[in-house]
């Protein structure tokens, strides 16, 4: 990677927003409304605080355990669990809840996320590969796919993808965002935050791509417009763990203090 993202352990800690603001978008969150209305919590899980979370994973954790098989609980808890760090645990149930559905498209597209969240790139693209249909390409996992390969350093396939995407469902702020991601990650900034900040202006963005755009802000040193995307929309709380966040992942490269101190031209 070039300039202020330089180093590849960047690409490393890049993975979780990749997968949050790209392959998320092929999986269930607690917006499930399939069988499991009544179990779905009052707002979506990823504006959920801390505690909020924790009260999640134990309440979806407790019904799961009385029907493993109920596919859009098991899609929501799977969820959860990754969002609180939990990736093993996500992945052991997504993959229980594969052996059951082997060719349920929604069921393999969410194992792919946990198989990449997991690390296993190979094994996330075949699910994700299985679950799309050539004739019928679904825009989801063509973008999910597209965040497989750039965390596996394959950036021009990654971008032919996310293009595919973006003729299927023009304006995707998902997919949006994950193409801003793969310029990030090849150290162009400001291509990136061009692409960021189109999926932030699109109907539908949530959080996950406006905290995005707060990252790529702060990675080019204006520090209090990247706390102020950050905070946007969100509780104060939520708003307090992206900016930590934020600090956390530049921290990495030692970037928040050394272009914050930097003198202003």
């Amino acid at each position: 990677m070039r300039g202020v993202c330089g180093g590849g352990r960047f690409i490393s800690s890049m993975t979780a927003i990749m997968l949050s603001a790209g392959i998320a978008g092929c999986a269930t969150t607690g917006r499930t409304t399939t069988g499991s209305i009544a179990r779905s919590p009052a707002r979506p899980v990823e504006q959920m605080n801390n505690l909020e979370l924790a009260q999640a994973v134990r309440s979806y954790g407790l019904q799961y355990q009385k029907n493993p098989r109920d596919k859009p609980l098991a899609l929501a808890y799977a969820n959860v669990l990754a969002m609180t760090g939990r990736s093993d645990q996500a992945l052991a149930v997504m993959r229980a809840l594969a052996i059951a559905y082997p060719q349920d498209r929604q069921v393999l597209a969410a194992y792919g996320k946990s198989l990449a969240s997991a690390g296993q790139f190979e094994a996330a693209l075949d699910a994700v590969r299985r679950a799309q249909t050539p004739a019928y390409p679904d825009w989801k996992l063509l973008s999910a796919e597209g965040a497989i390969l750039d965390q596996m350093g394959d950036t021009e396939p990654a971008r032919t993808l996310y293009r595919r995407a973006l003729e299927i469902q023009p304006g995707e702020p998902s997919v949006l965002s994950n193409l801003g991601i793969s310029y990030m990650l090849a150290g162009d900034l400001k291509t990136a935050e061009t692409h960021m900040r189109n999926a932030a202006a699109a109907p539908g963005a949530d959080s996950r791509v406006r905290q995005n755009l707060a990252l790529v802000v702060g990675l080019q040193g204006r520090f209090q417009e990247a706390e102020t995307i950050a905070r946007r929309e969100l509780s104060p709380q939520q708003a307090e763990a992206n900016i930590q966040y934020l600090r956390a992942m530049l921290a990495q490269q030692n970037s928040w203090n050394m272009l914050k101190d930097k003198p202003k031209s």
